[in-house]
């Protein structure tokens, strides 16, 4: 039996429309029978933060960090025309009228079909982000973990 080919997909950008295509991505490779890893990492793990407010134990720093930064992929900013948050409103209202999937229900799609979710354990030190702000079924790992799974792939993508 052949191997199956991978796909690799490093997002680092924590932008709606960035996110949108790095997952629309990740679900067409898992339909095409690949094994798909996408490495959140610095603002990309925003995309697997949790909508509610938490209140892990954080230092000054990682609070402030947590205020600044949105919280779940319907949150994330556009990275063109965001018009002071209308710009995400417009594009959602559009992706509705023609039937398009919103980062949140690709995000679900891409676990259902075995996608695996990784996140930088260093960033989420850096950044303040806790393990239980984060989606459950969301793999930890480093650069090491994303290198394992990266040096094989059919198809890298840096987003």
């Amino acid at each position: 039996m052949a191997e199956k080919k991978k796909t690799n997909i490093i997002l680092f950008s924590g932008e709606y429309d960035k996110a949108m295509a790095a997952y629309i991505i990740a679900n067409g490779a898992a339909a095409y029978d690949h094994e798909v890893t996408i490495f959140h990492t610095f603002w990309g793990l925003n995309a697997l933060r949790k909508d509610e407010k938490l209140r892990p134990q954080k230092s000054f720093m990682e609070k402030m960090f947590g205020k600044m930064m949105p919280r779940g992929a319907k949150n994330l900013p556009l990275s063109k025309m965001h018009f002071a948050g209308m710009g995400p409103k417009m594009i959602k209202s559009v992706m509705k009228k023609h039937n398009a999937m919103p980062v949140e229900d690709l995000i679900d799609m891409a676990k259902e079909q075995d996608v695996t979710l990784l996140a930088c354990t260093m960033t989420m030190d850096l950044l303040g982000i806790k393990e239980e702000e984060l989606m459950d079924g969301i793999e930890l790992g480093g650069v090491a973990a994303y290198i394992a799974e990266g040096e094989d792939g059919a198809v890298n993508l840096f987003i």
